[in-house]
């Protein structure tokens, strides 16, 4: 192991002082004297200004697919045109997508619920595997999965898909292959 350069802990400790310097008004959120009695039991401010920081409620978020088996809201993007896009898919209990691959990576994470998820070409509820909330996947690019809720969860899962689109999705068969037709 390469021993330590002398000068190297005291410029590290610098530049960390140097960085912590520049952002006083970050540390004041918890400085001593600011106020810190304020709880969600007081009232609440005026909504943020839109034009600084846009937002959607839960309540005006638009789902379309199929209630009670599976739905879909775009956050942002598309994942059928170019560039980034977010969508949340709502799985219920007992409806699972068939195996598939997609040519793109894309990232998951489960929001509530447990997803059910299996890297097999054989469509076999059986060999899914949980990720419970707070789980964060990868879909790799070209490679086989099915996914979806099993029959006794308590609640659908919800997960937020992102990636970088245009994407496509190919329905296999048994042995991994694309089945005629299989794009959309």
């Amino acid at each position: 192991m390469k021993p330590i350069r002398p000068f190297v802990l005291p410029t590290l400790a610098l530049a960390a002082g140097a960085a912590l310097a520049f952002a006083p008004n970050v540390l004041a959120q918890n400085a001593p004297g600011t106020p810190q009695s304020v709880t969600v039991a007081d009232p609440s401010g005026p909504p943020p200004d839109r034009s600084h920081i846009p937002f959607t409620l839960p309540k005006d978020i638009k789902w379309t697919g199929r209630p009670g088996q599976q739905e879909t809201a775009n956050l942002y993007g598309d994942p059928g045109k170019p560039g980034p896009y977010a969508v949340l898919i709502k799985w219920y209990p007992g409806n699972f997508s068939r195996p598939h691959f997609h040519d793109k990576d894309r990232w998951i994470y489960v929001v509530s619920g447990t997803w059910w998820v299996s890297s097999s070409n054989v469509f076999d509820i059986r060999k899914t595997y949980p990720f419970h909330a707070g789980t964060q996947s990868q879909d790799v690019a070209n490679t086989v999965h099915f996914d979806g809720a099993r029959m006794g969860e308590k609640e659908p899962a919800v997960i937020l898909l992102a990636g970088v689109g245009p994407v496509k999705s190919v329905s296999v068969d048994e042995n991994g292959k694309p089945r005629q037709g299989a794009g959309h």
